[in-house]
């Protein structure tokens, strides 16, 4: 490939919907292929405010801010667009239909001279695995090499495990995705430090979306509290807790839901739950009713927040530190119980007022 051909190769990424999971991947992917990424800008007021427009109230917010992250894309010039259709990601388990639809949505609100870069990926269907969604993802830019295909998606596995293998060990979201980005790997200590400890429960594009999450990473910190999600657990803990909820997968985002809170139920580290979810999502108001039932009868406090582009951060702030000093109290009640005091007798001494002093 020539170097003029090289400086064609330019794609853009919403940073919206996948892209939180799965961006180490494209990044180790595209990046073999010789592309240059160009990444939307983080989410803002306008990004939600710009993507609201295009659709009806009831789009989940997920949605409205990615079409804002498109329309971010077309303002930096960008001609091609990586918006992909993740239909199936395993036999018989699905994502939403507004995920399986997604670049027919774009195709039909967003306006601009830009070209979708679409690619399917259904292993419910014969043809369509993953092997076949990077031929179809490339092939626009004249890439058809079944062997540089292949080559560049072990690129991109060797990304996205570092980046998985730091989450698993405990380290921060956006500290794993930098050092696995520049092809480093480092291990951290995964033992609590802080007094309480809660479990997350959301889509990656719910908490790593600091707009929309309102960085709630960096609020419960400054509380004292250390965060778990469904990124520090195994594939194998997950699919164990899928089952302790007393399910059987069938989304494709039920392991980070559903499994995730399976999991953390049962762990004695974590002292509460707290669940993420966007207004009008079908399958979430659905887990976190299941999850909701479940936590009561394990006991675990949990506490479960909706938002959307008119959440205010002030009463969201306030529910989050009433949960936490609930936890905190809790916690110390707990304690209290633990302690022996012993009983004792007590004599008060009485002589001290038996010598009176006149005049």
């Amino acid at each position: 490939m020539s170097n003029e051909n090289a400086q064609e190769l330019i794609i853009g990424i919403p940073r919206g919907m996948s892209f939180y999971s799965n961006y180490p991947f494209w990044y180790g992917f595209f990046t073999s292929l010789g592309f240059k990424i160009v990444l939307s800008d983080p989410t803002t007021k306008q990004t939600m405010s710009e993507g609201s427009a295009l659709v009806v109230t009831e789009t989940c917010l997920p949605i409205k801010i990615y079409l804002g992250h498109i329309l971010n894309l077309i303002k930096k010039g960008v001609k091609n667009i990586f918006v992909p259709s993740l239909q199936s990601i395993a036999p018989k388990i699905y994502n939403c239909s507004k995920i399986r639809g997604l670049p027919d949505l774009v195709r039909n609100v967003v306006k601009g001279d830009f070209n979708i870069i679409e690619a399917t990926l259904d292993k419910s269907a014969k043809g369509k695995g993953l092997y076949s969604f990077l031929a179809e993802a490339v092939k626009p830019f004249g890439i058809t090499s079944f062997d540089v295909i292949k080559k560049a998606s072990k690129d991109g596995w060797r990304v996205y495990n570092n980046f998985i293998v730091m989450m698993r060990s405990g380290m921060n979201y956006k500290k794993a995705l930098s050092y696995a980005l520049k092809g480093k790997i480092l291990i951290e200590d995964a033992e609590a430090t802080a007094a309480i400890s809660v479990a997350l429960i959301s889509h990656g594009y719910n908490i790593y979306d600091e707009r929309a999450c309102m960085k709630i990473f960096d609020k419960l910190e400054k509380m004292g509290v250390k965060v778990y999600t469904a990124l520090n657990l195994t594939d194998e803990q997950l699919a164990e807790g899928i089952s302790t909820i007393g399910h059987h997968e069938y989304w494709a985002n039920s392991a980070e839901m559903t499994g995730a809170a399976g999991h953390y139920l049962k762990d004695n580290k974590i002292d509460g739950i707290i669940t993420l979810n966007a207004f009008g999502c079908g399958p979430d108001s659905l887990m976190v009713e299941t999850i909701t039932r479940k936590a009561k009868d394990a006991g675990k406090p949990m506490l479960a927040l909706t938002i959307d582009e008119h959440t205010g951060e002030a009463g969201f702030v306030t529910r989050l530190e009433a949960f936490i000093d609930m936890l905190f109290r809790k916690k110390r009640m707990n304690l209290t119980k633990t302690v022996d005091i012993k009983e004792y007798d007590y004599t008060p001494q009485t002589n001290i007022c038996e010598t009176v002093i006149t005049k």
